[in-house]
């Protein structure tokens, strides 16, 4: 299986190595973008959910105090 999987990317590296640059671009950016936002969106929601579930709840005072 992992045969298979080495032997795909391989020829796919090599198609993408032997097109022309700017199309080369074109394509990984659009492959790159997508992902990118996707992760930094998962990220996000992670970062949200530990924040919620360290931070203060409603009705406590945030540590330190309130400072106005």
């Amino acid at each position: 299986m992992l045969d298979g999987l080495t032997n795909w990317w391989d020829a796919l590296e090599l198609w993408l190595a032997q097109r022309w640059f700017p199309l080369q671009f074109v394509l990984v950016m659009v492959v790159l973008v997508p992902v990118c936002l996707g992760l930094a969106w998962l990220l996000g929601r992670v970062v949200d959910q530990v924040a919620t579930w360290f931070g203060p709840t409603r009705g406590q005072d945030p540590p330190g105090g309130n400072r106005h």
